[in-house]
């Protein structure tokens, strides 16, 4: 049986690396092409898959019956991600994003999609994927479509699960809309922007008021990029900030942003799923996604033996 459950988005990304994004209407050459896997629970299963090893994570997803479907599950295969919930979709496309980079890893996100829509409420009760539910300790939702992030955040809850959710776009649907699936969440993850476009704020206190008028208990963590994270909890009483890695110090370049995010909430919960608390769990999610940010590929998260040498660094400053 796995440990940890994620579902939601699997992409082929097409990444376009330039000088710099262009403006409105403005022509900029392309330096270089990475056509990559991606996806936003794809990239969460491999990046906590490289730290807790081969066979205790599965992605529940949807893909096309097109050629990217069969490299994407081979993909998974070879990071040691469980494979086996996946919903193949054979009259539809498999998803795709257009990804432009800038040569200080800004970027801008176009993303077709395609087979993810089709991963729905009823889907989830295969009983593939339902034994995939009931086995795990720790289910991560990123971006299924939102009635199917509903039924999963149930499924969880009412067989004991911890919930980790990060509704990505659907979080501009406001908080009326996200209501039905954050009470059966323990977790809730936006960036600062994010909460700001939802709340108003994102100071945590603020932050975790709201979310206490849904359900009693939910913690929020909010990512803040070069500012490290912070978790808010017992209705915004108690925080708990984390400073991002000082990578110049340790000699490090950021080099893409893509796919940090993704590696900071796959090593946070690999660190839930290994019992640790949430400050150390923090801690190796925001070293995961400083990490990433020194490599090319979207996929760039730590191995276990990586992860642990980059804390050590970080404690030795």
């Amino acid at each position: 049986m796995v440990d940890l459950i994620c579902c939601g988005a699997i992409n082929w990304d097409i990444n376009l690396f330039m000088e710099r994004l262009p403006r409105t209407g403005e022509e900029v050459p392309v330096r270089e092409i990475r056509r990559v896997s991606g996806g936003t629970a794809a990239n969460v299963s491999v990046a906590a898959a490289r730290l807790l090893g081969p066979g205790r994570v599965a992605f529940l997803g949807a893909l096309g019956g097109d050629e990217i479907a069969e490299r994407q599950l081979s993909i998974l295969t070879a990071e040691g991600v469980d494979p086996s919930g996946v919903l193949r979709v054979m009259d539809e496309e498999s998803g795709q994003a257009y990804i432009t980079i800038g040569a200080n890893g800004e970027n801008e996100i176009h993303t077709y999609f395609g087979a993810n829509l089709r991963l729905t409420p009823q889907s989830l009760s295969n009983p593939e994927r339902l034994s995939l539910i009931k086995g795990a300790r720790v289910a991560v939702i990123m971006d299924p479509p939102l009635e199917t992030a509903e039924r999963l955040a149930e499924l969880c809850a009412e067989n004991g699960k911890t919930v980790i959710w990060d509704p990505g776009v659907y979080a501009e649907l406001g908080l009326e809309a996200l209501a039905p699936t954050l009470r059966n969440v323990d977790y809730f993850v936006l960036n600062h922007l994010e909460f700001e476009n939802l709340f108003g704020t994102s100071n945590p206190r603020e932050v975790g008021a709201r979310l206490e008028t849904v359900k009693r208990g939910i913690k929020a963590l909010i990512k803040r990029g070069g500012e490290g994270c912070t978790l808010s909890g017992e209705g915004g009483g108690t925080t708990i900030h984390i400073d991002a890695v000082p990578l110049e110090r340790l000699g490090m370049e950021v080099v893409n942003t893509v796919g940090c995010g993704d590696a900071f909430i796959g090593a946070f919960a690999a660190a839930k799923v290994e019992g640790l608390d949430d400050m150390e769990a923090l801690r190796r999610g925001c070293a995961a996604g400083a990490y990433k940010a020194t490599r090319m590929e979207t996929r760039g998260g730590p191995t276990a033996q990586q992860l642990r040498e980059l804390l050590r660094r970080w404690e030795e400053l």
